[in-house]
C-alpha cells in the first residue's frame, strides 16, 4: 500500500496533535549521545519503561561514557545489570562498547552498515542511534510503531517486515525524524492499546514465570553475583530452593557457560572477568 500525500498529512497532524497534549519526559530524550542512546535502546528490548528509568541512571553512574563499559569487566557489567534481566544484553553491550573503542577510536560511526557491525547491533537499534543520535531522516519500526502501520494502513491485518518499512518509510517527515518517531512511539505506547489497535487478544501463558529455566537462569546468575561458588553447591541450593532436578540444572548451567555467562574453573562457577 502507497500512503496517499493528504493521508501522510492527515496522520502527521493526528499523531503530533496527540503528543503535543501526553508526550513523555525520558532521560534518553535529553541526549543526542549516541553511547546513552545505545544504552537506552538495549534497555528497552522487552523490559517496561517504567522498570529502565531508575537502572539506566544507574548504569551509567558506573560507566558514564564508552571507554567506561570498555574497560570494564564483564561480571562488573552483570553485577550493574542485575534486575533487568535478559542478561546476555549488557555483554553485547560491553562488547560493542569495545568495538566502538578499538574500531571507531571512541566516536560512534554514523553509517547504517558500520552500526549494524556492531556486537548485538540489529536494523532497529541501528537505526535508532541513526534517528536519536544524528537525527537522520530514516525509517525505524519497533513493536509500537508497527502497530500503529498495520492498524491505520492496512486494517490490522499483518503484514511483511518490508511492506512495514515501505510505508514507515514514506511516513517520515523531511528534516523531523527525531520528534516524529518519539510521538509514534508514545502514542504506540500511550494510546492504541486503549483502541484495541489489532483486535486480537493477547494469548495467556499456561506456563508461570517462576516453572521457566529464564527464572532459574537469573537465580543463578543473582547466586554468582554475590560470590563465587562450587558447582555442586549451587546445583544443590538450586535443586533445594526451586524444585528442579539435578540434570536440568546442568542443562541450564551449560546454556550460561555457552553464552558466556558464566564460567567454570575445575569445580567452581563464576561470572565471566
Amino acid at each position: 500500500m502507497k500512503p496517499t500525500p493528504s493521508a501522510v498529512r492527515s496522520f502527521h497532524e493526528m499523531v503530533y496533535s496527540w503528543w503535543e497534549l501526553h508526550r513523555r519526559d525520558l532521560p534518553w530524550r535529553r541526549t543526542r549521545d549516541p553511547y546513552r542512546i545505545l544504552i537506552s535502546e538495549v534497555m528497552l528490548q522487552q523490559t517496561q519503561v517504567s522498570r529502565v528509568l531508575p537502572k539506566y541512571e544507574e548504569f551509567l553512574y558506573f560507566f558514564p561514557d564508552v571507554y567506561a563499559l570498555s574497560r570494564a569487566t564483564s561480571a562488573q557489567v552483570l553485577r550493574v545489570w542485575k534486575g533487568m534481566g535478559y542478561n546476555r544484553r549488557a555483554l553485547y553491550l560491553k562488547r560493542a562498547a569495545e568495538s566502538v573503542v578499538h574500531t571507531y577510536h571512541g566516536e560512534f560511526p554514523h553509517a547504517e552498515s558500520a552500526l549494524m557491525s556492531l556486537p548485538g547491533l540489529g536494523l532497529y537499534t541501528a537505526r535508532a542511534i541513526m534517528v536519536f543520535a544524528f537525527e537522520d531522516d530514516v525509517a525505524m519500526v519497533d513493536t509500537n510503531i508497527r502497530q500503529i502501520i498495520v492498524h491505520f494502513f492496512f486494517g490490522g491485518v499483518a503484514q511483511k517486515e518490508k511492506r512495514i518499512l515501505d510505508v514507515a518509510a514514506k511516513l517520515v517527515p523531511k528534516g523531523k525524524s527525531w520528534s516524529w518517531h518519539q510521538a509514534l512511539m508514545d502514542y504506540g505506547a500511550l494510546e492504541l492499546p486503549r483502541g484495541n489497535a489489532t483486535n486480537t487478544p493477547r494469548k495467556k501463558t499456561s506456563v508461570p514465570f517462576a516453572d521457566t529455566d529464564r527464572f532459574i537462569r537469573g537465580r543463578i546468575l543473582d547466586i554468582l553475583r554475590e560470590k563465587r561458588t562450587s558447582e555442586k553447591t549451587l546445583i544443590g541450593d538450586v535443586m533445594k530452593q526451586y524444585g528442579r532436578n539435578e540434570q536440568r540444572c546442568r542443562v541450564i548451567i551449560s546454556g550460561l557457560i555457552k553464552d558466556g555467562l558464566i564460567v567454570r574453573a575445575g569445580s567452581v562457577l563464576s561470572l565471566p572477568e
